[in-house]
């Protein structure tokens, strides 16, 4: 006598439903697969920064570099498809007008993706400093952007890019070290004769830097690697203190523009690595522009709140605002 197959339930063996999440910056793709509710499954990482051209952000770079990465992780974790990705990109908001048009059609095809979310990498900073309650964030890294919600809408400042804005990120200061640096080269007021012996370290001689650095796509990301060694100078050198200085209240006044009242505020990224040099200055200004905010450490990065983000619309609504240029979801056929 036969007895009927009793149905399995659906596990990563037999080909679950799985998450995609994926965080494109300065430094290039950072990638987590998994299943929902479990948490990521595995992670990938790639060194090559997504370009952008006169459309904004390259969308076929992107998946070029994205889709193997995912098929891999798909394989690893025993997903049969993503019905949920979320992707953070830099530069979204204002560069991402094709990346909105072309990515979700795109990850519906080559991943069976039914739910894509698009944000801007400060909105992923955002959910991952902070999850999805009411408060303020700035993402200081390379460049600097602030981004704060109620839960009904975004507020942003900055995040303009090195050449605009950024005030206050790696860049920034970088670039203000190393115009300390050539100040005391000149013999101008406003020099730095520490500064100017750490760039001829690092760059040699510093009538070559304009030459450099103008013409390299990655500009910003080399005027941030001098941001430490202001940090490195800032105990016995009034001029470095005095960026740092200047840094903080920059980071403080963006909070502070975007800051809701009687919410949490956060700040996060890679700035945070300079140490007390920057801290301590940074501790005083916030307490100074938002004297009832609590300061709250992160929870997680810019990754973090793509898997979040991910996760969510792979279970049920996602309950960050959505405004078309910072968080857009988009439901594919059979989403």
């Amino acid at each position: 006598m036969s007895h009927p197959q009793r149905r399995s339930e659906p596990g990563p063996s037999a080909g679950a439903d799985g998450f995609l999440a994926v965080d494109s910056g300065g430094s290039g793709l950072r990638v987590a697969a998994g299943i929902p509710g479990r948490g990521p499954a595995g992670r990938r990482v790639t060194r090559e920064p997504v370009r952008t051209g006169q459309r904004g952000i390259d969308a076929g770079h992107l998946l070029a570099q994205l889709v193997p990465l995912a098929r891999e992780l798909a394989a690893q974790a025993g997903i049969g498809r993503f019905t949920a990705v979320a992707v953070g990109a830099a530069g979204l908001a204002t560069l991402g007008d094709a990346l909105r048009a072309d990515l979700p059609g795109a990850l519906a095809r080559d991943l069976g993706a039914r739910r894509v979310a698009l944000a801007a990498d400060a909105v992923t900073a955002y959910a991952g400093a902070l999850g999805v309650r009411p408060g303020a964030v700035v993402a200081a890294g390379t460049g600097l952007i602030a981004v704060g919600t109620d839960l009904t809408r975004w507020r942003r400042a900055d995040g303009w890019g090195h050449l605009l804005g950024d005030c206050g990120g790696g860049a920034w200061i970088g670039r203000a070290g190393l115009e300390a640096a050539l100040r005391a080269h000149d013999g101008r007021r406003g020099g730095s004769a520490e500064l100017l012996a750490r760039a001829r370290e690092r760059f040699g001689p510093v009538t070559g830097l304009p030459g450099a650095l103008y013409p390299r796509s990655d500009r910003a990301a080399v005027l941030a690697s001098f941001a430490p060694e202001v940090a490195a100078c800032a105990d016995g050198d009034p001029v470095s203190a005095g960026i740092l200085g200047e840094a903080a209240r920059h980071v403080a006044d963006a909070a502070a523009a975007v800051h809701p009242a009687g919410t949490p505020v956060t700040v996060t990224g890679g700035l945070l690595k300079l140490g007390d040099a920057f801290a301590v200055p940074l501790a005083r200004e916030l307490a100074e522009r938002l004297p009832d905010a609590p300061r709250v450490a992160a929870e997680g990065d810019p990754l973090d709140g793509a898997v979040r983000i991910a996760e969510r619309l792979a279970t049920g609504p996602l309950t960050l605002p959505e405004d078309g240029r910072m968080l857009s979801v988009t439901t594919l056929p059979g989403g």
